[in-house]
Order: C-alpha cells, then sequence, then structure tokens
C-alpha cells in the first residue's frame, strides 16, 4: 500500500467511486495502491504525494519499474477529468531518470501536452523530496464511451459522426 503525504494546498481532491477495482485507484481493491490525487482547476494539473512501501520494491530498496509506470499511468489519466472525458490508455512511454526508492516521499505531476479530437496527450512526472525528476511519461489517451465498453463493446468514438457514421 502507500502512504499518502499531506498535499500543500489541494483544491479538489481526485477520489474513485467506492466499487471502483482498479489496481492504481480503486478503493474496493483491497490488494491495490488506492492512490489518491489533487486536481488544480488552475493550472489544469493533477498532483499526488506517496510514499511506496517495500511490498512495491524491484532491485532491494527501490520501486519496480512497473509500479513507477502505473503510478505515473494513474496521474496521466486524470487528467481527462478536466476535459469531461472518459479515456484509456492507447500508449505510454516511461523514462526511468533515477531510481525512485521505497520508503522516501515522491510528487507525482500531470498535465495535458496537446489534444487531437478524442486523442488527448499527456504529460507526466514523478520527482524526489529533492525536487528532481526521477521518472517522467507521456503517453496517448483516448476518449471512450463508457457505457459501450462496459456492455463489452472496443474502443469506440464517444460519438457517432467520428466514428463516420
Amino acid at each position: 500500500m502507500t502512504e499518502k503525504t499531506q498535499a500543500a494546498s489541494p483544491e479538489a481532491v481526485v477520489q474513485p467511486k467506492p466499487p471502483n477495482l482498479c489496481f492504481g485507484c480503486g478503493k474496493a481493491n483491497a490488494s491495490g495502491m488506492q492512490l489518491d490525487f489533487t486536481r488544480d482547476e488552475t493550472t489544469k494539473k493533477v498532483s499526488g504525494d506517496f510514499v511506496l512501501d517495500a511490498r512495491y520494491q524491484g532491485a532491494p530498496g527501490i520501486a519496480h519499474g512497473g509500479i513507477v509506470a502505473t503510478v505515473l499511468d494513474e496521474a496521466l489519466s486524470k487528467v481527462s477529468r478536466f476535459y469531461g472525458v472518459s479515456a484509456v490508455t492507447a500508449s505510454l512511454n516511461v523514462e526511468y531518470l533515477k531510481p525512485v526508492r521505497i520508503g522516501q516521499p515522491i510528487h507525482v505531476e500531470a498535465w495535458l501536452e496537446r489534444s487531437q479530437g478524442r486523442q488527448f496527450y499527456y504529460v507526466g512526472e514523478i520527482r524526489g523530496a529533492d525536487g528532481k525528476v526521477l521518472a517522467r511519461a507521456n503517453g496517448r489517451f483516448v476518449a471512450v464511451d463508457v457505457q459501450k465498453l462496459l456492455r463489452g463493446g472496443g474502443f469506440e468514438p464517444v460519438n457517432s459522426k467520428e466514428n463516420g457514421q
């Protein structure tokens, strides 16, 4: 599990719905990370402060790369809420610059780089307590119709005009 550190001055805490089983942010997933983020409506950035515990270790004392990617993916995905869309990760590229240490405070931040139609391009980074960038990511997210997705559909466009119908 992660330990949440105090946010400086949160404007709005982004919390998932209770029945959410998502590994990264789902409160209903007892084995998940249960990550909480804060949204800043002025800057349109999502941020979170965490301390990863030993459960998420890869090499001794260092967070597993997949966990680092998960933290970044979760932060990036929450940016969609500023734009009123539900979007899924289409691609995620993570650069691991320095070790993310277990038991040490980290700060993650994510924002929109650009959008084109139903494609949203987000950028994010994890910084250590000293402010140095430990990892960064860029991701392409695709806006989807959640109801169709839940009924077993694919990642169809959110409206029929974009689907050529």
